[in-house]
């Protein structure tokens, strides 16, 4: 076809189409946050609106790839591409004790409703529709009459489903089925204590995926190149690469549904910093709740936040406001924030404050001194002496300048008045 098309620009690639985009979504898990969501948005209905969200996203291309991280309350997880299966894992797991909550239920997403396909039957090791006794139909006297064996149900396989794209089919059936394995695995002992989500260690599991997955395909070491012989070849002069550059385009989108994330800050504050040196915007898509330094994410990265007024319209958001990668948004206008609330944390009580102690050392922030004077993080002894008995910081007042009032001047004996400055 090029040679009949005969334009030459379409044989010259650019610089789009040479890098492709890489999406890593975050979905927030926390089982307390979607419960209380829903009448208004179940997680099912959240989950297909997320999928069709991947599909268009590699609809676009077929280069590009998509990875799903979910936080948890205490842990995130891989939940596409899967992991690959170690030995400690073909067993039960020993750490899951306490009372199963059957959040797969509770929450609406039970196998035979949860993606629509109502594939809960396939999914029993290939059992045969004859073999169960049920009520007469139209075709019953098909089967008493002749000697055809039992019809057979053969398993579902998305390589094999002729009626959905296959990179389509196997993305949605693996998310479905990490997710239900994940709520199925979540215990009354795991869920307490906390109602917090893993937001730090989602976006810590992002960033490395998008490290290994993105910079050159080389095995490294300090030293220079290994060989294949096992020796290191000290490296080329001028062969140093940019930590910048990377062989795809890539971005991450939070889906949040949890409140405040204080205890979290210096891990949460360490990836936003990290993100920002690798030129990785994170989307924020909040659902519920407030956080501070999730807009603190998207701001220092050039990000995307969206807080949903209607989280019915929750497709319409990520498609409208979320689809579009780096290369596209250059000819878009974004939605942005007009106030961003940069408030820290404090390091002792792990408390949002908007007055606070620093350390002139490590940077430490503290609500209020610490007992001995002493930084909790690098042990220097702070100042407090100018602080007063009270310890709270003193306030300089300003003394307002009075203004000078105009002098009236009776001149001559006419009574006429004058400006005496």
């Amino acid at each position: 076809m090029n040679a009949v098309d005969a334009s030459s620009h379409y044989t010259q690639p650019t610089e789009a189409e040479v890098l492709p985009s890489l999406l890593v979504v975050i979905i927030d898990t926390n089982p307390f946050a979607w419960d209380a969501l829903q009448s208004t948005l179940p997680i099912s209905q959240a989950l297909a609106n997320i999928l069709l969200f991947i599909n268009a996203h590699l609809a676009f291309s077929q280069a590009n790839k998509v990875a799903v991280i979910a936080s948890h309350t205490k842990s995130a997880k891989l939940l596409y591409p899967p992991p690959p299966p170690s030995s400690s894992s073909s067993g039960p797991q020993s750490g899951i004790s306490g009372r199963p909550l059957n959040l797969v239920d509770r929450l609406g997403l039970s196998k035979d409703g949860a993606d629509g396909t109502g594939s809960g039957a396939a999914s029993n090791g290939g059992s045969t529709a004859a073999s169960t006794p049920g009520p007469s139909g139209p075709d019953d006297h098909l089967n008493r009459n002749s000697s055809l064996p039992p019809q057979t149900v053969i398993p579902a396989d998305p390589e094999r489903d002729a009626n959905k794209y296959r990179q389509f089919r196997i993305v949605e059936d693996q998310v479905t089925t990490s997710v239900r394995s994940l709520l199925a695995e979540t215990t009354e002992d795991s869920l307490a204590g906390t109602n917090m989500t893993m937001m730090a260690g989602a976006l810590s599991l992002a960033l490395t995926y998008i490290h290994r997955l993105t910079m050159p395909l080389e095995e490294t070491t300090l030293s220079g190149t290994l060989q294949a012989g096992g020796g290191v070849a000290p490296p080329a002069e001028g062969s140093k690469k940019d930590d910048s550059e990377m062989t795809m385009n890539a971005r991450i989108v939070v889906i949040s549904v949890s409140g405040d994330l204080a205890e979290q800050y210096i891990p949460i504050m360490n990836c936003i910093f990290a993100a920002q040196r690798k030129k990785i915007p994170i989307d924020i898509c909040k659902i519920a709740g407030d956080t501070v330094f999730l807009q603190q994410a998207s701001d220092a990265t050039n990000g995307v936040y969206m807080n949903l007024r209607e989280p019915r319209g929750f497709l319409q958001y990520l498609m409208m406001g979320f689809l579009p990668d780096q290369t596209s948004r250059k000819h878009l206008v974004l939605p942005t924030q007009v106030n961003v609330d940069f408030r820290a944390a404090c390091f002792c009580h792990k408390r949002v404050v908007d007055i606070g102690f620093v350390c002139s050392i490590c940077l430490s922030i503290f609500c209020s001194p610490p007992d001995g004077a002493l930084c909790t993080t690098c042990g220097t002894k702070l100042d407090v002496t100018t602080l007063g008995h009270g310890g709270k910081p003193a306030v300089l007042v300003t003394k307002k300048k009075k203004k000078k009032r105009k002098a009236d001047a009776v001149a001559g004996g006419n009574g006429e008045s004058i400006d005496a400055r």
